[in-house]
C-alpha cells in the first residue's frame, strides 16, 4: 500500500513494474543483473485518486504520461533492484504529495504609502529623464 496521506492510499497491485540493465557504476554487475526499476500505473483508471487531485497530476505530470493514461517513472539510483522499486515508489508519493497539497488563496494587500511614493517618484525621475531628451522641435 502507497500511503501518500489519509484520502489518498494506493494498493500495490495497481502498480507495474519492468526492470532492466542499469547504466552508471558497478563493474561486472552492470552488464549482468537487472538492476533499473520503472514503475507503470495507470493514472487514468485508478479509483484511489480523488478527481481534482488526479486532474492536478496530470496536468502537472503529463511529460510522464503516455496516450494510454499511463504514468511512468524509473530508478537507477541504485545498484539492487528491490531499493530501486523503492524509490520509484517514493518518488511517485512525493508527485502526489506535492499536487495533493492545495496552496492556500492569496490574500489581496495594497500598496504601502511608502512603496506608491517610490513609484510615482521614479515615474516622475523616468518622465524628467524623456522630455530632457527630446528635441526642442525647430
Amino acid at each position: 500500500m502507497l500511503i501518500v496521506n489519509h484520502r489518498i492510499q494506493i494498493p500495490l497491485r495497481e502498480f507495474h513494474f519492468t526492470f532492466a540493465r542499469s547504466p552508471g557504476p558497478g563493474g561486472q554487475n552492470v552488464n549482468k543483473v537487472n538492476s533499473k526499476a520503472t514503475l507503470h500505473w495507470n493514472v487514468t483508471e485508478t479509483t484511489n485518486l480523488p478527481e481534482e487531485v488526479r486532474q492536478r497530476f496530470l496536468k502537472a505530470f503529463s511529460g510522464r504520461v503516455n496516450q494510454d493514461g499511463e504514468f511512468f517513472v524509473s530508478s537507477t539510483r541504485f545498484r539492487d533492484q528491490g531499493r530501486n522499486v523503492a524509490d520509484c515508489l517514493e518518488k511517485l508519493r512525493a508527485m502526489l504529495a506535492e499536487v495533493a497539497a492545495t496552496r492556500p488563496a492569496r490574500k489581496k494587500t495594497k500598496p504601502s504609502a511608502g512603496a506608491r511614493r517610490r513609484r510615482l517618484d521614479d515615474k516622475r525621475r523616468q518622465s524628467d529623464k524623456k522630455r530632457i531628451r527630446r528635441s526642442l522641435g525647430d
